[in-house]
């Protein structure tokens, strides 16, 4: 089970790789913002999970926002917003750690104890030359014990991520 602690744990190695990983592969600012399709499993049980998410090519500092909805096949829902970051390792190989603040509704699936939810995230990913992206991501969500009940849940994921220019033919600020 997640302990609040694990989520203290993650937020302070977010920090200490956001500043660790600057000199050493910073996000591209030719980078693109992304339309990302995720699928996988759900709590690590027989539910699967869809999502979709929005990919922000702002920069602040070295985040970019991002926003996105998920539903499972027992009718959870979870639409939240937060910030990521890209860590590169040469051209091809990303590493996207991210956190992101939402509201869930369990419909028949796993009660998390509160409407507010935090998600924590890692994702691997091959870029390819057309800077679009084939990833995994293994993620946490809990309420970080805003109430007493707070079973957590962890997640796995295929995603692929379309720069945003490929599909309406510019970037969604122009």
């Amino acid at each position: 089970m997640f302990k609040p602690l694990h989520l203290v744990a993650f937020c302070v190695i977010f920090l200490i790789t956001s500043f660790v990983a600057l000199p050493v592969a910073p996000a591209s600012a030719a980078d693109p913002d992304f339309l990302a399709v995720s699928f996988g499993t759900h709590d690590s049980r027989d539910a699967a999970q869809g999502r979709l998410e929005y990919r922000s090519d702002i920069e602040l500092y070295v985040f970019r926002p991002f926003t996105g909805f998920m539903i499972t096949n027992d009718s959870a829902m979870y639409g939240y917003g937060g910030v990521f970051m890209d860590i590169f390792f040469g051209p091809r190989f990303v590493i996207q750690p991210s956190f992101a603040v939402g509201a869930y509704s369990k419909g028949s699936d796993v009660d998390l104890g509160h409407w507010i939810e935090f998600r924590s995230q890692l994702e691997f990913a091959w870029r390819f030359d057309d800077r679009s992206r084939l990833g995994l991501s293994v993620n946490h969500m809990s309420n970080a014990t805003l109430s007493d009940t707070n079973p957590g849940i962890e997640s796995v994921a295929l995603t692929y991520a379309i720069p945003f220019d490929k599909i309406a033919n510019k970037n969604l600020w122009e």
